[in-house]
């Protein structure tokens, strides 16, 4: 069993409270624009850390991280990226992958939306955690917790950090 912490969308912004909120994870996962190195740096000495980059972060991110992440946890395969759309909503260069091999669990950033749907076509769950930093026309920051057990994903908690 695996407890998850997912973000996205920093910007470069470090916020106190996600050391609260991933204290007990045993993982933290960022779906990319992660904003600098020093913020990964941050987050590794917190936890086991798995990160993809995304359209904001400089070359020494992506130097650090793949564009695209694919991963088995706990018989959960795993696909992050940062741009990815939603179901009925991929992005194009995305689509292909997943109709050839869905995976388990496609995460993905860049929206700023929070969006947990399950695509029946795929039979897939797909998560956006949303954005955690300051900047963007997001008006609530937000992360995402959940487990990762023998193949299922549960337990899965949106939390908001209000200002």
């Amino acid at each position: 069993m695996k407890k998850i912490g997912l973000i996205s969308d920093t910007h470069g912004w470090w916020d106190e409270k996600y050391e609260k909120y991933f204290a007990d994870c045993d993982e933290i996962w960022h779906a990319g624009d992660i904003g600098s190195m020093d913020l990964t740096l941050r987050f590794e000495a917190l936890k086991p850390f798995r990160a993809v980059y995304g359209n904001i972060d400089d070359s020494k991110v992506r130097a650090a991280y793949p564009e695209f992440l694919r991963f088995t946890l706990e018989d959960v395969d795993v696909l992050m990226t940062h741009i990815g759309g939603y179901p009925g909503k991929y992005d194009p260069r995305m689509r292909s992958v997943l109709f050839a091999n869905p995976p388990k669990l496609f995460i993905s950033g860049h929206s700023h939306i929070l969006k947990v749907m399950y695509d029946k076509k795929l039979n897939c769950l797909h998560i956006n955690p949303g954005a955690a930093g300051k900047y963007g026309f997001h008006k609530v920051r937000t992360l995402i917790r959940f487990i990762i057990n023998e193949g299922n994903i549960s337990d899965l908690e949106v939390i908001e950090l209000n200002d």
